[in-house]
C-alpha cells in the first residue's frame, strides 16, 4: 500500500478520534448506562503508547488528531500527550490538534492547551436550562460547564458547541441555544442520536431529524448553504439574523459515509475503521509484540477492512440497539 492510508474505496484517512478514557465525569442518557462499568486501568494504553499509536498514523499522512474520551480531561496527566503531540505540530507534520470535552475541567487546562498550540475545542452540551440539564446527564452542573466555557474563551480558543437532539428533552430549545453560542461567537453543531450501546433509555422516543430542527429554524431565520468545513461531517449554513455558523450531522437521516476520511482508536489501541461497524484491528497487541513494524502493519489491514458506510438504524422500543459498544468506550 501507498504511504498514506487510503481504504479500498479510495478514501484517504487524514483525521484520526484517539479516546484517552472511557470514564467520564457526567452519564448523559443517551450515550452511557447509569451504573456505567469502567474499563480497569490496566487495560488502557499508556499516554506513551498513545503517543507511539498517533506517531504511526501521523507517519501515513494524518493531519488532524481529535483528543476524545470518555472525557479526555479526567485522564491523569494528559497534558503530556498533547506536549508530545505539539511537537509535530511545530514541526509542520500536524495541522491541527483538538479535542472533544463536556467543558467541567476546562477551566483548569484551557490556557495551558492554548500554549501547546490547541486551537480549536468541541464542547458537548444538550441545554441550557439547569434542570433539563442535570436530567439529561444524570446529575451533572450547569454552572461548572459554563465555567469552563467561559475559561476557553477568555483563553482566546474557539469554542464549538455540539448538541445532540432529543425529542423530548430539548428539541425546543435549540434556537434560544444557537442565539446563545452565536451572541459568543461559537459555532453550534446539531447531532441526531445514534444507537450505540445499552443505555437503559429507548433511542426511538428520543430521536428527531435534524432536517425537521433545520425545517423548525428555517420559520425563524433565513440560513443560507456554505461550503465551510471543519474537517469532519458537518454540513454548514450561515444564519443571516444571527451572523454565525451553524452545522448539521445526520448519521441515520441522511448518510454522510462517502466522503469519510476519519477512524478511531480507543484508549485500549482498538482501531475501529467505522463507528457503526464492531470491526476493529488490535493496535495495542501490535505495539507491544512488534513496535513500530507491526503497528504500520496492523494500519495497513486496517484500510483493507474499512466499511464503505454505517449500518445505524433507529428501531422501534424492544429492539436492540446499533452497536454493543457505549459511545464513551469508542471515543465520542
Amino acid at each position: 500500500m501507498s504511504k498514506v492510508l487510503t481504504d479500498s474505496f479510495g478514501r484517504n484517512v487524514t483525521y484520526l478520534r484517539l479516546s484517552l478514557t472511557d470514564r467520564c465525569d457526567l452519564r448523559c442518557f443517551y450515550c452511557m448506562a447509569e451504573q456505567m462499568v469502567f474499563l480497569p486501568k490496566k487495560d488502557l494504553l499508556s499516554l506513551e503508547e498513545l503517543g507511539h499509536v498517533a506517531d504511526a498514523f501521523i507517519a501515513r499522512g494524518v493531519r488532524k488528531i481529535r483528543l476524545t474520551g470518555g472525557e479526555p480531561l479526567v485522564r491523569k496527566g494528559f497534558l503530556t500527550l498533547v506536549e508530545h503531540l505539539s511537537r509535530h505540530l511545530n514541526a509542520g507534520l500536524l495541522d491541527e490538534i483538538t479535542l472533544t470535552t463536556n467543558a467541567t475541567q476546562l477551566h483548569r487546562f484551557a490556557g495551558r492547551l492554548r500554549d501547546l498550540g490547541v486551537k480549536r475545542i468541541n464542547v458537548s452540551l444538550d441545554s441550557l436550562d439547569p434542570l433539563a440539564f442535570n436530567r439529561i446527564t444524570r446529575g451533572g452542573n450547569l454552572t461548572r460547564v459554563l465555567e469552563g466555557i467561559d475559561a476557553g474563551l477568555s483563553a482566546g480558543l474557539k469554542l464549538k458547541i455540539n448538541t445532540v437532539v432529543l425529542k423530548n428533552d430539548n428539541a425546543d430549545d435549540i434556537p434560544n441555544m444557537v442565539t446563545w453560542a452565536h451572541e459568543r461567537g461559537m459555532d453550534m453543531t446539531l447531532i441526531e442520536v445514534m444507537p450505540m450501546g445499552d443505555t437503559g433509555e429507548d433511542r426511538f422516543d428520543q430521536f428527531i431529524p435534524v432536517s425537521e430542527i433545520r425545517n423548525n429554524l428555517e420559520k425563524k431565520w433565513a440560513l443560507h448553504e456554505t461550503a465551510e468545513t471543519t474537517g469532519g461531517p458537518a454540513r454548514y449554513v450561515n444564519i443571516a439574523e444571527t451572523g454565525g455558523r451553524l452545522g448539521f450531522i445526520s448519521p441515520l437521516s441522511k448518510n454522510f459515509c462517502a466522503g469519510c476520511n476519519r477512524v478511531r482508536v480507543t484508549c485500549t489501541g482498538k482501531l475501529y475503521m467505522c463507528l457503526g461497524h464492531g470491526a476493529h484491528v488490535d493496535l495495542r497487541g501490535a505495539l507491544r509484540v512488534g513496535g513500530a513494524e507491526t503497528l504500520d502493519s496492523a494500519l495497513n489491514q486496517a484500510m483493507i477492512n474499512k466499511p464503505e458506510k454505517h449500518d445505524f438504524e433507529i428501531k422501534k422500543s424492544g429492539n436492540k440497539s446499533g452497536t454493543t459498544r457505549h459511545m464513551s468506550a469508542t471515543g465520542g
